[in-house]
């Protein structure tokens, strides 16, 4: 069974950069579609970047708010699934949260109060904690 935890929020004022990273465990990397959602205050969790991580050269997907400015990419030796975030602005502070499951999911994921769902219709079945990121003007 797989476990992800995250780490490398923070806070940085408007333009700045944080790179996020998802430690994984009990699993190897190439057993799970991976990515990267958010939950801003008060609002629903959304996607923000995918990658298939059962394939060396995994189709990458990023969400239309943060294209350009978000890079995912997975290390399997270190088994680490990063996001460097650029030139982040207020409207990205969220809980950003780590996501693995066994069936395809992207950033268009869609989401419910309480689950996001993978392209089968079934719940992405591995999350973290989550990490705060917190943008200020």
């Amino acid at each position: 069974r797989v476990q992800l935890m995250e780490s490398g929020g923070g806070s940085v004022q408007t333009g700045g950069s944080l790179r996020l990273s998802c430690s994984v465990s009990g699993s190897e990397m190439n057993n799970y579609y991976m990515g990267w959602f958010r939950q801003p205050p008060g609002k629903g969790r959304e996607g923000v970047a995918s990658i298939d991580s059962t394939d060396s050269g995994g189709t990458v997907r990023y969400a239309h708010a943060m294209k350009g400015r978000v890079t995912i990419a997975y290390d399997n030796a270190k088994k680490t699934l990063d996001l460097q975030m650029n030139n982040l602005k207020p409207e990205d502070t969220a809980i950003y949260y780590c996501a693995a499951g066994s069936v395809e999911f992207g950033p268009r994921a869609y989401c419910t109060d309480t689950d996001c769902y993978d392209t089968g219709g079934r719940p992405i079945g591995f999350w973290g904690q989550g990490t705060q990121v917190t943008v200020s003007s």
